[in-house]
């Protein structure tokens, strides 16, 4: 089968957004309580954010600390990865992405579903996996936490076969409560653990011409650092 073709049915699933749901209140019964003609429906307030930033072009970093299994799985693969464009990877497995772009605002957890919302943008950046004389690369990574995923851009040999795919499912579960610097102007959101999603792993086994590479595959976890814009 031809490769762009196959990619493109791999990628064909798309990843489903979740939504912030809206209460209502109950009356007797578990009925909706109904306001009276003469008097206004009651309304909530709506919660206020921990914190909010709008434009993160001068936003800082993304680290992903890659597991050990994964760099395990990779070397019995005899897959290399490597830092593409403006990314690095340190020698104990770091690897960071500089964030670019997007917004970010931050509620705390139990009042607002998803209480993490926004996207980061990652332009210009990503991890390339090297293997039986084929690279491919993953890049400019949109982060998405309402949504619990991690899109990006995939390369092969230097051609561009699909945008905009779903690559790695976010868990928040394992987030840590937000931090901030004693200023306030740098906030950090770690803890993110990182999972390889079904497209992905399908896309990747079939350009290597493998089937190790399986959904829910833990990558590693994520360190968000950012520049809040506030003055000191």
């Amino acid at each position: 089968m031809n490769l762009r073709r196959a990619l493109a049915i791999a990628l064909a699933g798309v990843v489903a957004v979740f939504l912030a749901a809206c209460g209502r209140g109950e009356g007797e019964g578990g009925q909706p309580s109904a306001p009276s003609a003469q008097e206004p429906a009651p309304q909530s307030s709506p919660a206020e954010p921990v914190a909010e930033v709008s434009d993160l072009s001068d936003g800082r970093t993304t680290r992903l600390t890659l597991d050990s299994g994964f760099l395990e799985a990779l070397e019995r693969l005899e897959l290399t990865p490597a830092p593409v464009g403006d990314a690095t990877i340190s020698e104990d497995g770091v690897a960071t992405f500089p964030i670019t772009g997007g917004n970010l605002t931050y509620y705390k957890p139990g009042t607002v579903s998803p209480y993490v919302q926004g996207e980061i943008l990652h332009e210009g950046s990503g991890l390339s996996l090297t293997g039986g004389g084929t690279e491919v690369e993953l890049t400019d990574f949109v982060v998405d936490p309402g949504a619990s995923v991690l899109t990006g851009n995939i390369s092969v040999d230097g051609d561009v076969v699909a945008e905009d795919a779903p690559l790695f499912f976010l868990d928040g579960g394992t987030l840590e409560p937000l931090r901030t610097n004693d200023d306030g102007t740098l906030a950090v959101l770690e803890g993110t653990s990182v999972e390889l999603k079904d497209e992905a792993a399908d896309v990747l086994n079939d350009i290597f011409g493998i089937n190790a590479l399986g959904e829910g595959l833990e990558v590693g976890t994520v360190k968000i650092t950012i520049d809040t814009g506030s003055a000191g």
